[in-house]
């Protein structure tokens, strides 16, 4: 009983944590103050909850699509959507 309300408690505290969080850094901005649709690696792999090295693992094994320009990398917010919601167990 004791460890079903410290569990309680845990989740509250987590979801406080989680909203201030993202109160504090936002979501990635384009110009103008709008939702960006494209991400570097750094702000996708933010957006996901993994490293940098991890997402440009990922793209290496293919498991995440990008859209290239020249050198620069770009991966589509709702690509990595669909990536999270594949990966659920």
């Amino acid at each position: 009983m004791l460890s079903q309300a410290f569990e309680e408690i845990v989740d509250r505290l987590a979801t406080l944590i989680a909203v201030r969080v993202q109160s504090r850094i936002g979501p990635p901005t384009g110009r103008g103050g709008t939702v960006a649709r494209l991400l570097t690696v750094k702000e996708a792999a933010a957006y996901v909850g993994r490293t940098e090295q991890a997402v440009q693992h990922l793209i290496h094994k293919r498991e995440l699509i990008v859209v290239r320009r020249g050198r620069r990398v770009h991966l589509d917010r709702a690509d990595l959507d669909r990536w999270i919601d594949a990966n659920k167990v």
